[in-house]
């Protein structure tokens, strides 16, 4: 896959999650979490948006995403494109307006990241539920002061990677990125159980840390 058709999808799909689900569920329904679904992610609520591969689906609608602007798909949905308000500073950078451009092959790569994390959260601590954040575009969870999620890919590392971020620095080898530790989920070879494995490592090296 293209790195410039990756990067370009990511962008518009974390525009999408942000305008057409986060902001009007914020609106309708007080949150902003989202959720891992088969083939994208979806609202937890109302409204019931979701994305399915490189598609907006409300209903009966299923909606083609490139091409167009998440202003035009909110309209088409029946509902307000725009980001949730006066709740963080950073975010996607897409506007309503800006044209989406998602490739069909990429969606299915950046969902299929989501899936994975999504199973490997819910193996590593099975009383937790992962949440979807719009602001960085990441699923992860917090258990006792420390943060692990699934990126599919940002400014820090373009490529899906899983990560443990525990809320005070750690030291030693581990802990390789400003936030944490972080692999490329192909280090991982892209399986649940290694994924899940190196989150077991970065809670027990947080403990003793």
């Amino acid at each position: 896959m293209n790195a410039n058709e990756s990067a370009t999808t990511r962008r518009s799909l974390h525009g999408v999650a942000e305008l057409l689900l986060a902001g009007p569920q914020h609106r309708r329904s007080g949150t902003i979490r989202l959720r891992a679904t088969p083939g994208g992610f979806a609202t937890v609520t109302e409204p019931d948006l979701r994305v399915e591969g490189a598609d907006l689906v409300a209903g009966e609608l299923r909606l083609p995403i490139s091409g167009t602007s998440a202003r035009a798909l909110g309209a088409a949905a029946g509902t307000d494109a725009g980001a949730p308000e006066n709740l963080y500073s950073d975010g996607s950078g897409v506007s309503p307006d800006e044209v989406l451009r998602v490739d069909p092959v990429a969606a299915a790569e950046l969902a299929h990241a989501l899936t994975l994390g999504d199973q490997a959260l819910r193996a590593l601590s099975p009383g937790a539920t992962p949440v979807l954040w719009p602001e960085h575009f990441d699923l992860a969870i917090t258990v006792d002061k420390v943060n692990y999620g699934v990126s599919p890919g940002d400014a820090y590392l373009p490529v899906p990677y899983a990560y443990v971020g525990p809320w005070e620095p750690r030291g030693g080898e581990f802990w390789n990125a400003p936030f944490g530790a972080a692999r490329p989920l192909s280090e991982l070879g892209g399986v649940v159980a290694a994924i899940t494995g190196f989150f077991a490592e970065g809670r027990d090296r947080a403990t003793i840390s």
